[in-house]
């Protein structure tokens, strides 16, 4: 099922941008060098991975990804709670989550007002145009880390295409938001089942397509947006009328042709 837009945006102004436990802002400013850093994870109290922490066969499955099955950690803490479970479980979890929100509640109420919070999409940061993906690695790089997603497919034929586009896009969707919790193994098996993924699509007549686009998240107690990255994938036929046929040699030709023209 995953997190949806909605219920990501109910817990990052609940939880004011803060890790529920140590209370640390969850976005790294930018550098001279480099961009802004988002630390948070959306944890889940209960898991819904058989042997992960906290786990109750009894937990609603559709459930999961609900705002109420999700506290706002940094990494650290986040590792902390799933590795010690028993000592913070579920109830505890609740309480914490409970706490923390009310006194952020209390913290805007008693400062100036806040604007309502919502994710903004910034017209430079929209990608002019999306790359065809090749490698379950390069998969990930787009769906690895993003706060969303955001998918779209061709018109599908019949039932096959609609369990191979479906099946590809909810496992892409699953990988990106556990990766942070991948051990090395388990973001090469990722790697693998994408790429296989990505041979059978293509075999059935379909490219992928991918990129990220950063919108802002803006208001709150927060002065300044903070980046909210999002992962595009799109699955197309091949012959779709909107794809860019590139000639690499033409561009590495005409690079060349340039250097020569401007070293004259």
């Amino acid at each position: 099922m995953g997190i949806s837009d909605k219920t990501r945006k109910i817990l990052w102004a609940r939880s004011g941008n803060q890790c529920a436990i140590c209370k640390d802002e969850l976005v790294i400013d930018a550098t001279g060098q480099d961009d802004d850093s988002v630390v948070a994870e959306e944890s889940h109290i209960i898991s819904g991975r058989e042997r992960g922490p906290r786990y109750d066969s009894s937990f609603p499955k559709e459930k999961l990804d609900s705002y109420e099955n999700l506290i706002l950690l940094c990494r650290t803490h986040h590792k902390m709670v799933d590795d010690q479970e028993d000592t913070y479980t579920a109830d505890i979890l609740r309480q914490m989550k409970s706490n923390h929100e009310v006194a952020v509640a209390k913290k805007m109420k008693g400062s100036t007002p806040t604007k309502p919070v919502r994710v903004r999409r910034v017209k430079q940061n929209i990608p002019a145009y999306l790359s065809r993906l090749r490698t379950g690695r390069q998969v990930l790089d787009v769906i690895g880390n993003a706060c969303a997603g955001s998918t779209n497919h061709d018109e599908l034929r019949n039932q096959a295409e609609v369990d191979l586009v479906g099946e590809f896009l909810q496992s892409a969707r699953d990988w990106g938001e556990m990766w942070d919790e991948l051990e090395p193994a388990a973001q090469v098996k990722a790697s693998f089942q994408l790429t296989e993924a990505l041979e059978e699509l293509e075999q059935a007549g379909f490219f992928v397509f991918g990129g990220r686009e950063v919108q802002a998240l803006e208001g709150g107690n927060q002065d300044e947006p903070s980046p909210w990255p999002v992962a595009v994938l799109w699955v197309v036929r091949k012959d779709n009328e909107s794809i860019i046929r590139v000639n690499i040699d033409e561009i590495i030709q005409a690079d060349a042709q340039q250097e020569t023209e401007h070293d004259h």
